[in-house]
C-alpha cells in the first residue's frame, strides 16, 4: 500500500466508511510498517488487540476475518 492510498484509508477509517476487508488491510498495514505504535493511542491499541486474538500477525500478516461466513 502506497502512502496515498495509506492515508486514503486511514480518513475514511475515521469517517467510518470503510468494510471488513479495508479495517484489516489497514490494520495489517499499519502493525506491518510500525506505524500503529506511533499514532494516537486508538490505533496501538485496536493494532495489539488483533495481534493477541490472532487475527493479525505481529509481522501484519491476516490470519482470519473478523466475522466468518455462515
Amino acid at each position: 500500500m502506497n502512502p496515498g492510498e495509506q492515508l486514503d484509508l486511514l480518513m475514511r477509517y475515521e469517517q467510518g466508511d470503510i468494510d471488513e476487508e479495508e479495517y484489516l488491510q489497514l490494520f495489517s498495514n499499519l502493525i506491518s510498517t510500525g506505524l500503529a505504535w506511533g499514532l494516537q493511542g486508538h490505533y496501538g491499541r485496536t493494532a495489539k488487540q488483533f495481534i493477541e486474538t490472532g487475527i493479525i500477525s505481529p509481522e501484519g500478516k491476516i490470519l482470519k476475518t473478523l466475522w466468518p461466513e455462515e
